[in-house]
């Protein structure tokens, strides 16, 4: 641009003089944003290399080549299959079990489901009990063993502010409130069951968040697959983001309204659909789009990357857009006083026209929450779905929700949500900074507490999960069809629970096996890979 203004006539010279200085103004301004607002960082998602790919599909081709010889066995009787099937007095019936759709499950899944739903038997907080299962036919079956894993470090649940706690001193509010109000109302917010913590909990939120107003409910994902509906419909566009969550993808889709994708944080490819929507307008019709929603979240559960926030907010301003943006990751977790990415890029929350969240990660508790103006809030107390036929908060739950927030804001008197704050953050610091140096492939925003480590080939998820199970830590390990298939993944949550010496055994490596007697036993190699290289370590099998 400076070049293109150098050409200009010297007749023109004291208007390119003009143009120079406010050029070098914009530039020098963008620049000093970018460095001092951490959520308008470019996050780089690191590819794997081309041999990781190559290797990550043949291991799947393997593994489907493999599905498709055992479902030969199964159809010739030679091997039973545990899932459910037709009824033979139905086989001229319409399907309900479509056979190809259950191939993954049945062939690929099953062979290393002992790596999820693993029953917890404590309280889910920086460490837990697990209860030992075992399984005699592959994975279809479990039985219990009646032994227990004590003290596993959990480093997969969402308990960011440590707030899933079950002290008697912290829970005594929470305890008085069930021997007041029971655990339940059994109706809804428009009937009977509207108390008044209810109305002391939204008038909270919204003191918290900044806004005019807010409103409650009583599951995060209704919070956003119900509430969609009601602000958009046909004739509207909605432009998503490519990574956002189910609860967003199937709201978008029950709304009726027109979908587009966007490259997951591309400004450019948002601003050019926002372009092409205003100045093309509905298809075939050409008349104006009703409403154009921008629909986005705070941190990204599955990458760890924080929105780009205020270049969003200049783009709906300028075409004239509304903004949707779902922190359930975020609202706690980041932010000098947890007040999330708003608070985190210097965003003005009223330029934001609907703030959602979930009271299901930092506060410990369950629920959602939907807030902004108060024309907003009110439409939605009559038109929303999860609002009009929902029951309302448990009683219990607002008390803990209370609790938390209050104490994040300091209202309690002391100093324990701000501490709990910067633990989260220099938590994640610290763990975030240890990866790097052993030299695995993560992904997310340095704030983040969300950090994914990439493992990429679908035997390395199992054994990785497996591993880390026998270390006694607890993780949570994600494939295809969750993430692409060659980004398979192992998502570390960080908690402000968590002690330096926790996450210094998480990222302690184990001593080296000693060589297998081979008289004994059949050994096989697996593959570590770290950035461009690899080495090969001996495993044994009995």
């Amino acid at each position: 641009n400076l070049a293109w203004a150098r050409t200009f006539p010297r007749s023109l010279k004291r208007h390119r003089s003009l143009l120079l200085a406010a050029m070098c103004h914009s530039l020098c301004g963008s620049l000093l944003q970018q460095r001092n607002v951490p959520g308008c960082k470019q996050e780089v998602l690191e590819q794997a290399p081309m041999y990781v790919a190559v290797m990550t599909y043949l291991g799947f081709g393997i593994v489907t080549l493999f599905g498709y010889f055992r479902d030969f066995l199964r159809a010739v009787g030679l091997e039973k299959c545990h899932l459910a099937q037709e009824r033979e007095e139905q086989k001229d019936f319409v399907p309900l079990y479509q056979d190809f759709e259950n191939f993954y499950t049945r062939n690929l899944y099953m062979r290393v489901r002992d790596n999820w739903n693993r029953p917890v038997c404590s309280l889910p907080g920086p460490v837990f009990d697990l209860m030992e299962r075992v399984s005699d036919d592959y994975n279809w079956t479990f039985r219990f063993t009646g032994r227990t894993l004590h003290n596993v470090i959990n480093m997969g649940s969402y308990n960011y502010l440590g707030f899933a706690e079950n002290e008697a001193e912290s829970l005594k509010t929470v305890a008085d409130t069930t021997l007041r109000y029971g655990v339940g109302v059994c109706s809804t917010r428009h009937e009977i069951g509207n108390l008044s913590i209810h109305e002391e909990l939204e008038e909270l939120v919204a003191r918290f968040l900044g806004v005019e107003s807010s409103m409650t409910f009583g599951m995060g994902f209704a919070t956003n697959s119900m509430n969609i509906p009601a602000l958009v419909g046909k004739g509207c566009l909605i432009l998503s983001d490519e990574l956002n969550h189910t609860s967003l993808i199937l709201g978008a889709r029950l709304s009726g309204a027109t979908i587009r994708v966007f490259k997951h944080n591309n400004m450019h490819s948002l601003e050019k659909m926002l372009r092409e929507a205003v100045c093309s307008g509905q298809p075939r019709t050409h008349r104006p789009w009703k409403k154009i929603l921008i629909m986005v979240e705070g941190i990204y559960s599955m990458e760890g990357s924080v929105v780009r926030l205020a270049e969003i907010v200049a783009l709906k301003k300028k075409y004239r857009a509304y903004l949707y943006l779902d922190e359930a990751h975020s609202i706690g977790a980041v932010g000098p006083s947890g007040r999330g990415v708003t608070e985190l890029t210097g965003v003005n929350p009223a330029d934001v026209d609907v703030m959602m969240g979930t009271f299901t990660k930092s506060f410990g508790a369950a629920g959602g929450y939907i807030a902004g103006r108060k024309e907003l809030v009110d439409y939605l107390r009559t038109c929303s779905h999860s609002a009009v036929y929902a029951t309302a908060l448990s009683p219990p739950v607002t008390e803990q929700i209370l609790r938390a927030m209050k104490c994040i804001m300091g209202k309690d008197g002391s100093a324990e949500g701000i501490r709990r704050i910067r633990q989260l953050a220099e938590n994640t610091r610290y763990f975030r900074a240890r990866l790097k140096e052993m030299g695995f492939i993560i992904y997310g925003n340095d704030h983040s507490p969300v950090v994914p480590i990439l493992l990429y080939m679908p035997g390395k998820v199992v054994a990785f999960a497996r591993e880390m199970l026998e270390r006694k830590i607890g993780v949570v390990v994600v494939g295809f069809p969750a993430t692409p298939i060659t980004e398979a993944r192992a998502r570390f949550c960080l908690s402000a629970g968590h002690t330096r010496a926790m996450l210094d055994q998480v990222c302690t490596p184990p001593p080296p096996p000693p060589p297998p007697p081979h008289t004994q036993t059949v050994c096989f190699r697996y593959l570590i890979i770290h950035r461009g290289a690899f080495s090969l370590h001996w495993r044994p099998h009995w």
